[in-house]
């Protein structure tokens, strides 16, 4: 499975940005999707989580970007998205997308996001 992350980009402060997340397949039978990121000098974190459960998904944030950013999926697009609002010069980091299928996981290439006034 292959994945192309986009929508990176230069904002200020306070700004909004979608990121996007396509797979070469059909996404409706992953066991899971995550957005992560990894800032200068500092090692990759979780920003955000979809897990598959038996009556739905469940989604999880990490606590520094909980209400700004919301993690959904098109599964007609096989795209995963990370909308992120109210950005901070914090949240300037590379973000990879991440997607569990059949518990082999696959990477995006990355796309960078840089929160500056």
């Amino acid at each position: 499975v292959q994945l192309q992350a986009s929508g990176g980009g230069l904002v200020q402060p306070g700004q909004s940005l979608r990121l996007s997340c396509k797979a070469s397949r059909s996404i409706f039978s992953a066991n899971a999707l995550g957005w992560y990121r990894q800032a200068p000098g500092k090692q990759r974190e979780l920003v955000a989580h979809m897990n598959m459960i038996s009556d739905g998904e469940s989604t999880e944030c990490a606590d520094s970007v909980k209400g700004r950013f919301t993690i959904s999926r098109d599964n007609a697009k096989n795209t995963v998205y990370l909308q992120m609002s109210s950005l901070k010069p914090e949240d300037t980091a590379v973000y990879y997308c991440n997607v569990l299928i059949f518990m082999i996981s696959y990477w995006g290439q990355g796309t960078e996001v840089t929160v500056s006034s």
